[in-house]
């Protein structure tokens, strides 16, 4: 069976896997999943990821999920915006700071996947793939 909304999965995975305290998981890859990652990294909220290969043709990512010093974790809230069955588009005037700027949104733009704040800098606007804090 064919998967729906593969970015929801793999925010889902990344949830589930903080919530049971587990140091990785595994996501199936994607150039989409991929920025998103890239993203997540540079703004702090995992270790790092690496690429697996499964077979000749396919390749997971393996995240590596980071903790505060009371083995909490970073990722307090990663919620799925924009989905297949509703998509929600957003201009840049319209981004504002998520969470009093603790929190990121990520924005799929015409320039590429980038944080609601590059996105406003750039004055792009574009469709709200998710919000984490």
């Amino acid at each position: 069976m064919s998967m729906s909304d593969p970015i929801g999965d793999m925010l889902t995975r990344i949830r589930n896997a903080g919530r049971a305290k587990h140091e990785t998981c595994l996501v199936p890859g994607s150039k989409i999943k991929k920025s998103i990652l890239d993203l997540m990294k540079e703004e702090g909220f995992i270790k790092d990821y690496e690429s697996v290969k499964v077979n000749e043709t396919f390749e997971d990512y393996k995240v590596f999920l980071k903790y505060d010093h009371t083995k909490r974790p970073i990722i307090r809230e990663l919620v799925r915006v924009s989905t297949p069955g509703r998509r929600v588009y957003i201009k840049s005037a319209e981004i504002r700071p998520y969470k009093n700027n603790i929190g990121t949104l990520i924005v799929s733009t015409s320039k590429g996947i980038m944080t609601g704040k590059n996105a406003r800098k750039l004055k792009l606007g574009g469709e709200v793939i998710l919000k984490m804090s």
